[in-house]
């Protein structure tokens, strides 16, 4: 479940060290529980979208609550914890569990698109009937239905990957209605999501300032680091030349500031701010 929400828009190779980390520091849902919201926010360091921390918190004070403090196995309870969704669900569902559930990432439906459909990519967004084929295909038995989503997966992970599919070491080439359509190119060229001056990176420069921070900082701190008076006893935070370095618009630095509080990522008490 931990490993599910890092997961989320985030790179295996990023995850890996802080989940580790995380899993000895709270390896039970009431271990996470238990600690307080800024030190899960301060370990899920430089992980990207934060609010996902809030919500694994959240998730494992609602399984203490309502489920003796073990994960639920069923999709249904798995969905009405915070921050679950369809994927997350089915996905905890199959591989911690073993149980039946449709599981549809990117690497599935990009099988699913080349092997049965002969699209290069599929489509821009999961579709309803991406879904109803997914559901279609996968095998009737409960072992096997396991089994095929993790192959898939894999397949679609190491093998028939976006960029530079492995087409030769494919176990299914011979059937594969891209390969014999003759792979024909993909209706939209794929973008990666804009970085450079967005509110994503302005608030993860500010995070990064609070997360290095050993104690409450003034919010000029992170209102106008270039202008104001930054001198702070004891404090050492190189993260704050990063943010310096942005020079953003000061409406977008108030939007920011004021997003993290609201989202319970920060707090302001007494013109001072820290995680």
């Amino acid at each position: 479940m931990v490993s599910e929400f890092m997961l989320q828009q985030t790179p295996v190779v990023r995850v890996l060290p802080i989940w580790k980390t995380w899993m000895e520091r709270w390896p039970t849902p009431a271990d996470l529980a238990a600690a307080d919201s800024s030190e899960v926010v301060r370990a899920w360091g430089r992980l990207g979208y934060p609010r996902r921390a809030l919500r694994l918190h959240a998730a494992a004070q609602a399984i203490v609550e309502k489920h003796d403090g073990q994960v639920p196995a069923s999709y249904e309870d798995l969905l009405a914890l915070p921050g679950v969704g369809s994927y997350t669900a089915a996905a905890i569902t199959v591989f911690a569990f073993g149980g039946r559930a449709t599981v549809i990432d990117t690497n599935i439906r990009r099988v699913h698109a080349r092997a049965v459909l002969g699209k290069a990519l599929p489509s821009k967004s999961l579709t309803a009937a991406e879904t109803r084929l997914a559901e279609a295909l996968m095998p009737d038995g409960l072992e096997e239905s396991v089994l095929w989503n993790a192959a898939t997966m894999e397949l679609g992970a190491l093998i028939c990957t976006a960029k530079s599919p492995q087409c030769e070491a494919c176990p299914v080439q011979a059937e594969c209605a891209w390969i014999l359509a003759g792979k024909p190119e993909p209706d939209y060229v794929p973008r990666g999501q804009a970085w450079a001056g967005t509110d994503r990176q302005l608030r993860g420069a500010m995070m990064a300032v609070l997360r290095e921070a050993t104690g409450p900082l003034p919010r000029d701190f992170l209102l106008s680091p270039a202008t104001a008076d930054l001198k702070y006893p004891d404090e050492n935070v190189p993260a704050l030349e990063n943010l310096k370095k942005l020079n953003s618009p000061t409406d977008q630095v108030i939007r920011c500031y004021n997003g993290l509080i609201s989202d319970g990522l920060a707090q302001e008490r007494d013109g001072k701010v820290s995680l």
